[in-house]
């Protein structure tokens, strides 16, 4: 039993991972990234040769930042997650450092009121992107060493002091999407770490009061305005509600078999953001119905292959962290999906691995191999 207890100690402090990572999971995400750039080099040529006159210009970028990403998903994939550990707090304070350095800056594009985006140098980047994987890490350490005092309220409070901080700064940014996010993300992993249930109940009165009060008050503008236009796009057809009507009409235009890849109308300057949040209405006008629901499946097909590595995680951090960088995948491919079919108000979420952005698509990535490095552990605890 000690020697057991030993070669496990020893396991968690090697830096460089010994099993086989998850080949369906790996696979998944190649496959996912694969049709994502085809998908983005068909909506964005028309607008990159118009903008730039090149219709190249996206999808070169994005292709290469998808080769490094791989050539990093893997290399993350062999280094031990327990490494992670040791940056939780790090991390956080960064971000927060970051959020808060965005406030204080100038938007990135003239005439629009919402800070998202960090420019340094040739690198730019949405500091809510490193947010949500510091919450994932700081939440996963934290509640995997305090398991048992998910019960204690100030336990609990201390864990809704930390998440609502970055909440905080990430709405002032006018980021619903990433709010939605990262809020959710933290009240996953608290509820699936052992929350009680009384403050389950609490937390839902409080959450559901919220909503109420930014949407009768206004408290949120912009949140109040998309909801109005969500209700009714046709009531400003040729403003607020002008892209979800477009996009309404790819999705119908596609019918069930599509139009073929490189066919869509909508693209020509009709859609806006053809390339970014709104790529999932080209996918459905030019592979119809049925490869709008082969995309779907395949992202569901990545979550249950993602919470099954959860399960069979050595230790509770490393089951909490794919639980986490999991549910992060699934619930922006599914926000994303129902602002583009109008199901919930325009948030302005991107679709994982076909939106364009190529600092977020090499994130995603490195968190994806940080999965594939919980199932390398795995693989080795079965050796």
């Amino acid at each position: 039993m000690e020697q057991s207890h030993k070669r496990q100690i020893n396991k968690k402090n090697r830096f460089w991972q010994q099993g086989k990572m998850d080949i369906g999971f790996f696979s998944l995400v190649l496959i996912l990234l694969g049709i994502g750039l085809v998908m983005l080099f068909s909506a964005s040529y028309a607008y990159c040769y118009a903008q730039y006159g090149d219709s190249y210009h996206f999808i070169a970028r994005q292709a290469l930042f998808a080769v490094v990403g791989v050539s990093v998903m893997i290399v993350v994939s062999k280094i031990n997650y327990h490494f992670y550990r040791k940056f939780a707090y790090v991390l956080y304070i960064v971000s927060v450092a970051l959020l808060t350095l965005l406030l204080a800056l100038p938007p990135m594009y003239e005439g629009v009121d919402y800070k998202r985006w960090l420019v340094i140098g040739p690198i730019s980047f949405q500091p809510s992107e490193i947010a949500k994987f510091a919450i994932i890490l700081l939440f996963s350490m934290l509640i995997a060493k305090h398991g048992d005092k998910m019960g204690n309220w100030k336990f609990v409070l201390t864990l809704i002091g930390l998440l609502a901080l970055v909440c905080g700064l990430v709405v002032v940014e006018t980021h619903l999407s990433a709010t939605i996010l990262i809020f959710t993300i933290g009240v996953v992993l608290m509820i699936v770490g052992g929350l009680a249930v009384k403050y389950m109940i609490g937390g839902l009165g409080i959450g559901v009061g919220a909503v109420i009060l930014i949407v009768v008050t206004g408290l949120v503008s912009y949140a109040a305005s998309r909801i109005t236009y969500w209700l009714d796009p046709w009531a400003d057809a040729t403003g607020d509600g002008y892209q979800t009507i477009q996009s309404l009409l790819a999705i119908g235009s596609g019918g069930l078999a599509g139009r073929g890849i490189g066919q869509s109308r909508q693209k020509y300057s009709w859609l806006p953001e053809p390339h970014n949040d709104f790529i999932f209405s080209v996918v459905c006008e030019e592979l119809g119905f049925i490869g709008a629901m082969i995309i779907i499946l395949l992202f569901c097909a990545l979550v249950w292959r993602g919470f099954t590595i959860a399960m069979h995680a050595p230790d509770r951090f490393g089951a909490l962290m794919a639980v986490g960088l999991t549910f992060q995948v699934a619930l922006q491919a599914g926000l994303n999906i129902m602002v583009v079919t109008n199901t919930i108000p325009n948030t302005g979420i991107s679709l994982p691995f076909f939106s364009y952005g190529g600092t977020s698509l090499l994130i995603l990535l490195a968190e994806m191999g940080v999965v594939l490095s919980i199932s390398r552990s795995s693989n080795m605890e079965k050796v």
